[in-house]
């Protein structure tokens, strides 16, 4: 008899048989060695060959037999193996006496049990132990680049104050003069500054067995801190209005665009910038570079001829962005519809008291809430040197 045409059982019964057959074999070879040892001689290589394969046979009939029980444990024991509903249906004694004595009203039934399905409130349904694929890591808000601070001079500043001296006019009656003549005089106008640096800072509270158990969120909360004060550094650089705890920003202090007699009316935004850097140029500061907001560099870079050409842009290449030979910063912190034209490089400065920096403590009852405090914070100054040299304006040109 084949093993296709033997039953569930005889199969079980003969794997068994052979199960507890190898045992035997094992043990044998197991009191041979045993004797051996005790005549104080090693096992022959055969004998051991013999052991191994032994081994091997009795662990392969033993994994055998576990699948059969298993298999039988599933079925609901017997020689029953796994059939589709419908196999069960048509060999059950109710559809073969229904198939024997059809007539009117008969009926044939039979009480299947529920597959396991990952439906949630039905036989069989495991819907509430099917949990969701999780991704590790925690996925970060996207972040502005910041550009603002990288087109400013860097400074360093021990104390709060800061003092610098600011020319605001000067008179130049330089002229030609004649041997033991009075020289023409020239004047010179200075203003004292004073300012003095301010701090920006925010924080978090966590329980520590949050900064503990979740490996990402230090670093996460760190660079939060980070990046919030990146962002409003960048606002307080160009709108700050010097109240209160406010830098006075670039753009207050910037003067606006008027365009210097003799120059040609600008008929476009590209002109208009031109225009700008000139007026940056005859306050003897020249423009480093133009901030605009994204929105209004797109507008630029879609502008086209008369015969549809794009006029600075090439949709098929990466050329760095700029007009007239000056980089463009596109950043979302300037206003859109307005642009700055300046002497970055020369006109500003930035002076740090403390670089941005994280800390923890404990503050109230954080110690027994066990929760700790992270603290960002920095303390800048920004200094104005030349107003002048900062043009701010609109980009649409006035009609008529």
């Amino acid at each position: 008899m084949s093993e296709q045409t033997k039953s569930a059982a005889e199969l079980a019964a003969e794997t068994k048989a052979a199960f507890d057959k190898s045992i035997d074999a094992v043990k044998a070879l197991a009191e041979e060695a045993k004797s051996e040892a005790a005549k104080g001689r090693d096992l022959s290589a055969s004998t051991k060959e013999k052991a191994d394969e032994a081994l091997m046979t009795m662990n392969g009939l033993k994994a055998r037999l576990d699948e059969m029980e298993q298999k039988a444990d599933r079925m609901g024991g017997g020689d029953t193996e796994a059939r589709s509903i419908g196999d069960r249906f048509t060999e059950s004694d109710e559809f073969k006496h229904f198939q024997a004595n059809q007539r009117q009203g008969s009926a044939a039934s039979v009480s299947m049990k529920a597959d396991l399905t990952t439906s949630t409130g039905v036989a069989g349904g495991m819907g509430a132990a099917v949990h969701s694929t999780h991704i590790p890591g925690i996925q970060a808000l996207p972040q502005r680049r910041m550009t603002i601070r990288n087109l400013l001079m860097p400074g360093r500043t021990d104390g709060p104050m800061l003092d610098y001296d600011r020319e605001t006019g000067f008179t130049n009656n330089a002229g030609m003069a004649e041997e033991g003549s009075l020289k023409q005089q020239s004047d010179i106008s200075i203003e004292e500054v004073s300012t003095r640096t301010k701090v920006i800072a925010h924080w978090f509270r966590v329980s520590k067995q949050t900064l503990s158990d979740v490996a990402q969120i230090r670093s996460i909360i760190d660079n939060r801190l980070l990046y919030g004060l990146a962002m409003k550094e960048e606002q307080q650089l160009l709108f700050g209005d010097g109240t209160g705890e406010n830098l006075l920003g670039i753009i207050p202090q910037a003067t606006a665009y008027a365009a210097p007699t003799g120059a040609t009316a600008p008929t476009t935004t590209i002109d208009k910038l031109r225009v700008a850097m000139l007026q940056a140029v005859l306050a003897e500061y020249p423009a480093s570079a133009t901030v605009l907001n994204p929105i209004d560099w797109t507008n630029i870079e879609l502008t086209k001829d008369t015969a549809g050409w794009y006029l600075i842009a090439n949709p098929q290449g990466s050329t760095a962005k700029s007009l007239w030979n000056l980089p463009v910063v596109d950043t979302p912190a300037m206003t859109v519809g307005k642009f700055l034209t300046g002497a970055f490089d020369m006109g500003a400065q930035i002076f740090d008291q403390w670089a941005a920096r994280i800390e923890t403590g404990f503050q109230n009852d954080d110690f027994t809430r066990n929760k700790v405090t992270v603290l960002g914070e920095e303390r800048l100054a920004l200094a104005v040197y030349r107003p002048e040299s900062f043009i701010y304006g609109d980009t649409a040109i006035a009609a008529g």
